[in-house]
């Protein structure tokens, strides 16, 4: 089975590029063409249902081939970049055509960019293996990123925090005060999820919904445009305390770094949370330890 737009572009230039002579007769003697099968999540229902085995990183058993790629899968839950699938599945399951079709250079470059700097998180470098100086230029026969450029306006690129964030059960009134007390600001917020495709969540503060109730070195008019810069260089932190919602209120609080804030806490605002809502109304004439001196 084919689809996607990236597919039937490939095949297009594929078929601008004529026969592939010799260099297809050895392809088809040295390697075997294969169904993608289920347990292989990274791939499975990509746009194609078959793999040629050796991949293109020299695994010669479907075995290893799961193996390996399942190792890849929870950088991809960090949607660092919405072309990190195609990129990956070109390598570990190669559309089996008679010709060894490499992703593009640019390809590799983009979802570095995005994604290595997740990884450095965890304390994994970009495998040597993934070189993008392996791979071709652009003008040559290649799979090229799907996704808009990622300097347009129109597509804001996530970038690492390397901070998991959750949302908070809120536990009692108190450690709540205490938690906004210990960090710089905290806001009541709405938060609405532009889109619902599987590339990377596109995430929009509500203006109109901003409830700020500790401003810190903040200037209470800048707190909605810094909050905004934290959904967009942030995605994965919004994607977990979204919980797959459209729309949510919450009250987050996190510290002030240079030219950028980071969420430390939050927590979704709704009725079963009488902690929270306790919380927040005796914040007004609640006094931190330190203001308390």
């Amino acid at each position: 089975r084919l689809g996607g737009p990236w597919l039937l572009g490939l095949l297009a230039r594929l078929l601008l590029w004529g026969s592939p002579g010799a260099w297809a007769s050895y392809l088809r003697r040295s390697s075997s063409c294969m169904p993608i099968p289920h347990r292989m999540a990274l791939c499975y229902d990509i746009g194609y249902s078959e793999m040629r085995i050796p991949n293109l990183l020299e695994h010669e058993t479907m075995t290893e081939v799961i193996q390996q790629s399942s190792s890849w899968l929870p950088l991809l839950a960090r949607e660092c970049h919405p072309d990190a699938r195609i990129f990956l599945c070109s390598l570990f399951a190669p559309i089996c055509l008679d010709r060894l079709i490499y992703p593009c250079r640019s390809l590799c470059e983009a979802v570095k960019r995005s994604c290595a700097p997740v990884m450095a998180c965890y304390g994994y470098p970009w495998p040597e293996i993934l070189n993008c100086n392996k791979f071709p230029a652009d003008h040559e026969l290649c799979i090229a990123a799907v996704s808009m450029d990622e300097n347009s306006s129109s597509r804001r690129m996530p970038r690492a925090s390397c901070k998991d964030c959750e949302l908070e059960e809120a536990s009692t009134a108190r450690e709540i005060l205490e938690s906004l007390c210990a960090n710089d600001f905290a806001v009541k917020i709405r938060i609405l999820r532009k889109n619902t495709t599987t590339s990377i969540s596109d995430f929009d503060l509500d203006p109109s919904k901003v409830e700020v109730l500790k401003h810190g070195p903040l200037l209470r008019t800048e707190i909605p445009a810094r909050l905004q810069q934290w959904l967009d260089i942030d995605a994965t932190c919004a994607h977990n305390i979204m919980r797959g919602t459209q729309a949510g209120v919450f009250v987050v609080s996190g510290e002030v770094q240079s030219d950028k804030v980071v969420v430390n806490k939050a927590y979704a605002w709704q009725k079963r949370n009488r902690n929270l809502h306790q919380a927040v109304r005796r914040w007004k004439h609640h006094r931190c330890p330190e203001q308390a001196g």
